[in-house]
């Protein structure tokens, strides 16, 4: 009895002895982003290719298709309760219809910046103009046009999935697809009629409430390998596109990085700085969402951190962030909707020798501004990509020459929207006077989450195991 209490306590002294960057979820990413760099040109230099991979090509294959699975499993169940609670929390706030109108017109604002940038750093870089590249590339995917956006909007059954068969030498497969724009729909109907039943509606809120909670809770999990994730995500990337294909289409990729950075560190900190809050606090609070989103590409899978550091981070009201933020991880895309379609859309037209005149530039903004919600649910953005080039009259075969970079570009477009997500939140919340400034302002210490009693409507274990994922 005695021996095993000396053990646990001198077990529990050489866990205490560990210091804290070493069990930090950003120094977890970071070491993982190295391995994963490293193991990648192990596996490059030894012959493994996409179609071809050798043993670790395919293990870091494995690995990363596998994580990013597992955070699409959660995401159908995700946004249909999130959404329909975020409508439901609305009861909860004074001038809901208020706070709705001010979120949509400053998603608009922010995209229009973004778009703006984007436009200019295309110009300014003719990243389409001596690529080197001859082969155009075909793009048999699927594309976006408006008149397949707007009939996408109504779903074709109550999930909106989809399932399609194919057949490759004689053995028939069938896989499942969702359309979360579908989802998107009929999460809002289901919230809106709740509110409209009144009382009648409330048990099945109640259960709406709880299975978010649950699937949140596996969500975390989820998060917690996130590290493992990365390097197969990284490794696998630099295996099978290696730094030749990246390199010819260098200048494009400065670009969008470019454009990425501007809006990221100039124009959301200047929004912060003339809402009258600290630039430090918000970098600081919005870190945990930032580097989760640049390694898991994903604003949905995302979406509970995010969501967590508006509340707890910078104040927001949990009734305003419960519908804010789940609508901004499915229509508010700065990085994904806004400067890299505007880039990429000068890239494919340049590259085609095709010159874009002063309605085209036009075009491309309203595309940006008014057509982000085309993303929800795709991986990268090549869905407002084909829209954008849909309506400029552009070729589509454009798009094929920028997938092979785009894992590398959609790491970066995904940090840039989650950083967004949280923003706009706060700042119509601060015009609006219900921002918890105190909160705000609250000191972190070097963790990802203000300290409980900073943050009372919280329940404090759920918060310390939060912190404990990501700090």
């Amino acid at each position: 009895m005695s021996n095993s209490s000396n053990i646990s306590t001198s077990a529990g002294k050489n866990v205490a002895r560990l210091p804290k960057w070493a069990t930090s979820f950003g120094v977890q990413i970071i070491a993982a982003l190295v391995v994963g760099l490293v193991l990648g040109l192990i596996a490059k230099a030894t012959g493994s290719t996409a179609k071809a991979p050798n043993g670790l090509g395919a293990t870091l294959q494995t690995i990363g298709s596998s994580y990013v699975s597992l955070l699409q499993t959660a995401v159908v169940p995700l946004i249909f309760t999130a959404v329909v609670s975020s409508i439901a929390n609305l009861r909860q706030v004074s001038n809901a219809a208020k706070l709705a109108w001010n979120t949509l017109l400053w998603f608009a604002i922010t995209s229009l910046i973004a778009v703006m940038i984007g436009i200019g750093l295309g110009v300014l870089f003719q990243p389409g103009a001596g690529t080197g590249i001859t082969k155009k590339a075909e793009y048999a995917g699927k594309t976006g046009d408006w008149w397949a956006f707007l009939t996408g909007l109504f779903p074709h059954n109550f999930l909106g999935l989809g399932a399609s068969t194919t057949v490759t030498d004689g053995v028939a497969s069938t896989s499942v697809s969702f359309n979360v724009l579908q989802i998107l729909v009929i999460a809002i109907a289901v919230g809106v009629a709740a509110l409209k039943v009144g009382k009648q509606a409330e048990p099945f809120l109640n259960l709406n409430a709880s299975a978010l909670a649950v699937i949140q809770k596996v969500l975390w999990w989820i998060i917690r390998v996130a590290p493992l994730g990365t390097i197969g995500l990284i490794g696998n990337a630099v295996a099978v596109y290696g730094w030749d294909t990246i390199g010819s289409l260098g200048k494009f990729a400065v670009a969008i990085y470019a454009g990425l950075v501007l809006v990221l560190f100039v124009v959301y900190p200047i929004l912060v700085k003339t809402h009258g809050l600290s630039i430090k606090q918000y970098y600081s609070g919005v870190w945990p969402a930032v580097q989760l989103g640049f390694v898991s590409r994903s604003s949905i899978g995302t979406l509970p951190l995010t969501q967590r550091v508006a509340e707890r981070n910078f104040g927001v009201p949990q009734g305003y962030a419960s519908f804010a933020v789940p609508l901004g991880a499915t229509t508010k895309m700065d990085g994904c909707a806004a400067v890299y379609p505007a880039v990429a859309a000068i890239f494919v037209a340049q590259f085609f020798g095709i010159n874009l005149d002063f309605s085209q530039y036009l075009l491309i903004v309203l595309v940006s501004v008014l057509g982000s919600a085309a993303t929800a649910g795709t991986t990268g953005a090549v869905v407002m990509l084909t829209l954008t080039l849909s309506t400029l009259g552009l070729p589509l075969a454009g798009v094929g020459l920028l997938l092979a970079i785009d894992p590398i570009l959609d790491m970066g477009r995904t940090a840039v929207n989650v950083a967004g997500q949280a923003l706009v939140p706060t700042i119509v919340a601060k015009r609006q006077g219900i921002l918890d400034e105190a909160l705000y302002n609250a000191p972190r210490k070097g963790v990802a989450f203000a300290a409980d009693e900073d943050a009372v409507s919280v329940p404090a274990g759920e918060a310390r195991e939060l912190a404990d994922a990501t700090a």
